[in-house]
């Protein structure tokens, strides 16, 4: 086995990478543009395999993309309407591995990162949300990462808030990641607010339209995960991704809701807390999934 392994991570704009060792420390970071959305020959999968190449080309590689993962491990089966080349490409050849190149769904990297080094180490049962454009997801249940059937597991914002909302893009009526991301921001404040940066500024400033809109959100969000807590029953929710940023703006009004709504037996309120490998938790995730399939 290997002392050392790569992970690489597939972004809309940027591709992160690192070299970690069998222990979880990164030796090396590096961070490249995602290029064009044309073709695997195109600059994003040309600079994947080079990076792989520059950082280590006998060092096992992981994977980690949007979409959703072959059963089989070596490629994002269904991905719609982004980085067009990506559905099917087999990772393996691709980088001309002699080893499998694991390949996971983005935010399940990422989880797997933050058990593996981050907030989750130790944890069976913990669920993280992404927060950003829009709301990523995934679970590990009893030790072990939720993937369900064909790889839809831990899909967490798209979960249904309003039966007659517009639907996602999984077609999801009134999904979470619509009432808390960042992609619909100025329709969700009348073209107020941009981003939902400028949104929490506000808020802190006092704007009463501000405090309105953002408190919505996070009704959303605790009404969400009231709603995971009854499913998968955590001991701790992850949130990560941008919006988490948010900090004091996000965790105590979070708190005041949950404490309304979560079911709480014997008084037993899931953690809340924020993820701590911030953006390279996927790349990490992705490095120890290198490690686990080469080991």
């Amino acid at each position: 086995m290997s002392d050392l392994a790569i992970g690489l991570d597939l972004g809309g704009t940027q591709i992160k990478a690192v070299v970690a060792n069998a222990a979880g420390k990164v030796i090396r970071r590096e961070v490249r543009p995602t290029g064009g959305e044309i073709a695997p020959s195109q600059p994003w999968a040309r600079t994947m395999r080079a990076l792989a190449n520059e950082l280590g080309g006998s060092l096992p590689v992981g994977i980690s993309a949007p979409g959703i993962a072959a059963r089989d491990g070596r490629s994002i089966m269904a991905l719609p309407n982004r980085l067009p080349g990506l559905e099917g490409l087999d990772w393996t050849a691709w980088l001309h591995r002699d080893r499998l190149v694991p390949v996971r769904n983005d935010a399940q990297s990422s989880l797997l990162g933050e058990a593996w080094v981050g907030a989750a180490r130790e944890m069976r049962d913990v669920i993280l949300l992404t927060l950003g454009t829009g709301v990523g997801g995934a679970a590990i249940c009893d030790g072990k990462l939720l993937r369900g059937h064909i790889g839809r597991g831990g899909h967490l914002g798209h979960i249904s808030l309003d039966i007659h909302g517009a639907p996602s893009i999984c077609g999801t009526p009134g999904a979470l990641e619509d009432f808390i991301g960042n992609h619909n921001i100025r329709e969700r404040t009348a073209g107020r607010f941009a981003t939902t940066h400028e949104l929490v500024a506000a808020f802190r400033a006092g704007d009463p339209t501000a405090r309105e809109a953002w408190l919505k959100s996070i009704r959303a969000l605790a009404c969400a995960i009231a709603s995971f807590v009854n499913i998968l029953d955590p001991e701790a929710v992850l949130l990560g991704g941008g919006i988490a940023q948010a900090g004091d703006a996000l965790f105590p009004p979070l708190a005041t809701e949950l404490a309304t709504i979560e079911w709480r037996p014997g008084g037993h309120a899931v953690k809340v807390l924020p993820a701590a490998l911030g953006e390279w938790a996927g790349a990490i995730g992705a490095a120890r999934e290198a490690f686990l399939a080469n080991s």
